[in-house]
């Protein structure tokens, strides 16, 4: 069974005249977006394929807005293209192209699709910013998966505790803690005693090295 198309729910986002921003085209942004990293990493079509054990047919009309991936789909995208799923989440979105906007987050706006992380996941900020924040919340007792992205990130604990294993050594935060690492670095968290977590989680806006 196929993964339903990735739809993130738009904050209210509004020009620095007042006005409300075109929310169209999020398909041809996010393309263009992958595209843009595609080649900055000198990779072709084809390789990106090979890389993402998806079709070449498909990752073209992906970059041209013409076809919309699945939560899986675009997990894999981020991985080969070395950045990560929020930054291209938030390339898609009509804020992106919008320079000068004020946005307001309501609480339950911005909440990624289901899959997207262990728990549940919510954007703060949308577009193209400096900064991508979220929150994320869980209480996965045991070590997943690990990601590396071209992303800087900050994270802070919020309630509850983590332990983080980045590249070879771990460290365990307790709620006010924190901790920064730059873009390279493997990384993955997890509650050691099952305990709930609520963490504000800042990645930077990564570029293509």
């Amino acid at each position: 069974m196929r993964d339903a198309p990735v739809a993130v729910p738009a904050p209210v986002a509004v020009s620095a005249a007042g006005e409300s921003v075109d929310e169209d085209a999020a398909g041809r942004r996010l393309g263009a977006r992958i595209r843009e990293i595609r080649t900055a990493r000198r990779l072709t079509l084809v390789q990106l394929a090979a890389a993402t054990e998806l079709s070449h047919p498909f990752l073209s009309q992906l970059e041209r807005g013409l076809a919309q991936p699945s939560l899986a789909s675009l997990r894999r995208i981020a991985v080969a293209l070395e950045t990560s799923p929020i930054e291209l989440i938030a390339a898609s979105d009509p804020t992106a192209d919008a320079p000068g906007t004020i946005e307001v987050q309501r609480a339950g706006d911005g909440v990624l699709p289901e899959g997207f992380a262990a728990g549940a996941a919510r954007m703060l900020a949308h577009g193209a910013r400096a900064f991508h924040p979220l929150v994320v919340e869980a209480d996965v007792c045991e070590p997943g998966e690990r990601y590396t992205h071209n992303d800087e990130e900050f994270v802070y604990v919020v309630s509850g505790g983590i332990r983080i294993e980045l590249d070879d050594q771990s460290f365990d935060l307790a709620e006010g803690d924190s901790l920064y690492y730059p873009g390279g670095t493997t990384h993955r968290w997890w509650s050691p005693d099952g305990t709930r977590y609520r963490l504000l989680v800042v990645k930077s806006a990564g570029r293509a090295r």
